[in-house]
């Protein structure tokens, strides 16, 4: 029933910019909160950003804090990451999820109840 599909991924030069979009649907219209996370390659799944839906408050990973923004848009039920000044670091594949109940810790990857497919973000030099 619960339903994320990601887009927006794609080659880009360092120095470049990209935007993600997550379309979420189904129980996702209540959820609590959302979060992007990214899997490099050869590396374990990250935190990159989260929103809490109720407060409206974000969360950033310290390595994309001041160049990645988390946003949505209420009647798209979309939730956005404009990623600026990119990096080979910012590799890999990036992935939408969504908490439906109440979480304390969004930064962690067992926080969240589902999962989008993931959407492939190569930076070039």
């Amino acid at each position: 029933q619960v339903q994320l599909v990601e887009s927006g991924g794609g080659l880009v030069q360092a120095g470049g910019s990209l935007r993600l979009s997550c379309a979420a649907s189904g129980r996702t219209l209540s959820s609590y909160a959302m979060g992007w996370f990214r899997q490099g390659p050869g590396k374990e799944r990250e935190f990159v950003a989260a929103f809490r839906r109720g407060g409206g408050s974000t969360n950033y990973a310290d390595s994309v804090k001041g160049r990645f923004t988390i946003s949505t848009d209420k009647l798209k039920n979309t939730v956005y990451l404009q990623m600026n000044n990119l990096n080979s670091e910012d590799t890999g594949v990036y992935y939408c999820a969504a908490a439906l109940t109440f979480r304390l810790v969004l930064t962690v990857a067992s926080a969240y109840d589902y999962w989008g497919q993931g959407t492939q973000v190569t930076v070039s030099s």
